[in-house]
Formats: structure tokens, sequence, C-alpha cells
């Protein structure tokens, strides 16, 4: 959909701060379900399809009035969508003194290392030692718009994945990155060890991906599912195992791990989709190795990497 919201689309509900987003669906967005649509066209200020799917739970979103409470219900063209945004509650996480680099910062964004086996916001079972945590110790400001758990977070990175991310510093970078995310203009590049060697050397998957339907900690393959495309390129052969380039055009859950699984070669150290006798990695080896986005004041292009840390690693080719 590349319908955009008309500018008083978005109002102020009352003075303690709720806002209310509000659009009809254009013929573009018929028979598409309400948390993808509402996700498109709120103008960044649902930053996520999953950040959607939890204010439908809460209630908080309505459909010609009508309350909707189910995130797969598929809109009309035409339909009207009305979302009460919940005003930034005080934060309740607390500032942790953990490692953490920060590559570069400025008053509207920054961008750190996340290490691997960090998990990027409070969740149950992971309360504190996240990245939100060290985030609020480590930076002087953090944008509002993720909600009382994940201040700043524009994308994430799985728990077992290294490398660079990029953090709202105030709304209005907020906004700007969620578009660009939207926009597939942030180019992100990963390092990753697979199983075995390449038949090519370079190479597309263009596979979509959904919820895995016998296990619902899984991703899968599924027609059905979300568009998702996976660009690889050959840097190094070790002895069992080969060094990739990847470029993703779309951030599906767990795509890289998925899609390369689907080759016949997982990525090592996978718990999930790889095979037994790779586990012996010491780690899943997938980092962050890039991410390239326009800066949401100035408009300039801005690239960083975060040097991999498996990269030159003799280890690296696994043991049988």
């Amino acid at each position: 959909m590349t319908d955009q919201m008309t500018p008083d689309s978005r109002e102020r509900t009352d003075a303690g701060g709720q806002e209310q987003v509000s659009f009809s669906v254009p013929e573009s967005g018929g028979g598409e379900r309400l948390d993808s649509v509402l996700f498109s066209l709120s103008g960044g200020r649902v930053p996520s399809r999953s950040r959607a799917a939890g204010l439908i739970q809460e209630g908080l979103v309505r459909v010609n009035s009508v309350t909707c409470p189910k995130s797969g219900f598929r809109v009309k063209a035409g339909d009207r969508v009305d979302c009460v945004l919940p005003a930034p509650r005080p934060d309740a996480n607390l500032p942790q003194d953990l490692p953490l680099q920060v590559l570069y910062q400025d008053d509207y964004l920054a961008v750190v290392v996340k290490p691997a086996g960090m998990v990027v916001h409070p969740a149950a079972g992971n309360p504190d030692g996240t990245l939100v945590n060290a985030l609020l110790y480590h930076l002087d400001n953090l944008s509002g718009i993720g909600g009382e758990t994940r201040p700043g977070i524009v994308h994430r990175l799985d728990k077992d994945t290294s490398g660079v991310m990029l953090v709202a510093k105030c709304d209005e970078a907020h906004l700007s990155l969620s578009a660009q995310w939207a926009r597939h203009t942030v180019e992100k590049h990963y390092r990753a060890v697979v199983w075995g060697h390449m038949k090519d050397k370079e190479g597309r998957v263009d596979k979509a991906i959904a919820r895995s339907k016998t296990d619902r900690k899984k991703m899968a393959l599924d027609p059905a599912g979300r568009e998702a495309v996976t660009l690889w390129r050959v840097l190094k052969e070790y002895p069992r195992s080969t060094l990739l380039d990847i470029r993703i055009l779309t951030g599906r859950t767990h795509q890289i791990r998925v899609h390369m699984a689907s080759l016949g070669h997982p990525v090592l150290g996978d718990p999930i989709y790889g095979k037994t006798h790779v586990k012996d990695a010491g780690r899943l080896m997938l980092h962050a190795f890039s991410i390239a986005f326009d800066h949401p004041k100035t408009g300039e292009r801005m690239v960083f990497t975060a040097p991999c840390p498996f990269e030159n690693d003799s280890a690296s080719g696994g043991k049988e």
C-alpha cells in the first residue's frame, strides 16, 4: 500500500496526552489484515505490526465505530479505522550499567552494537538485563513511541544475534526511521556462517514466511504468509561451512534463519532451524554487520558497520 494518511487524520483526544489515529481504508487496502493496515497507514505512529496487534487486543481499535478484537480481521475499502494511542506512561524500566558499544549518537538517534545473548526489550522471562535497560543508562534520551517497555526501539534483533542497531532518541526521529523501514529504504547487511558449501556464489530467496502451524515458537515457509526476500553472497569458504554476506529486503521474524535452512544450509549454532551436528559453534553465527539510512533531520545518507566477531575465527567451520 502506498496510500498515505491525510494530514488531519491524527488528533489529540484529551489533555492527558492520548492521541487518536483515524483514516479511511483506501482501495489498495481492501482485503488486508487490520493490523497490517493500521501499521502501514498510521503515519509511523504505530511503529510495528506487532504493536498494532497489541493495540487491537487491548480493545483500542474500532472499525466503523465497532471495537474489533481480531488482528486478522479483513478490512474493506472505505472502512473507517480509529485507534486510540495510550499516553506514554512514566518509564518503569531501570537504567542498568551493562556493557554497550555506542558507535554514534546525536540529538535524534544513536547507533549501538547489541551483543549476542542480550534481549532487546523487557518481556516475560526477561524483566531486565535487556538492551533497553542498557540504553537508559548510556543515552540521555529515548523516544516514547515504542511504549513503556520499548522506548527508542525502532527495529529488533533476535536475542542470539549480535550487531548494529538503530535507536530513536526523539519521536520525530522514530517516525522518520519507522517510515523508512516501511518504504524499504533502510539497507541492512548481515554476516552469517552457514553449514556446507553453496552451489553458486550468490543467490536470492523469495519465499513467504508465516508462523509455523505445528510449532508456534517457530516460523516456516508458507505461500500464504508475508513476503520475505533475502539476498546472499559467498565471502569465504571454510572446510565444512561458508561465510555469507546477506542482505534482507524485508524484515520477517527469523527470516535469514528460515531461508538459509530452506536451502539446506542452516546458520551454524542455530538450535531451532539448524542440524544437531552444528551445535558446537558456540553461538548463533549471525551478525548484523551494517546499516544504511537517511538521517531523520538532515536527510544525509548514513552508513555504520559493526565488525563481525567471528568472521576471521578459524573455528567458524564448526565441528563434525
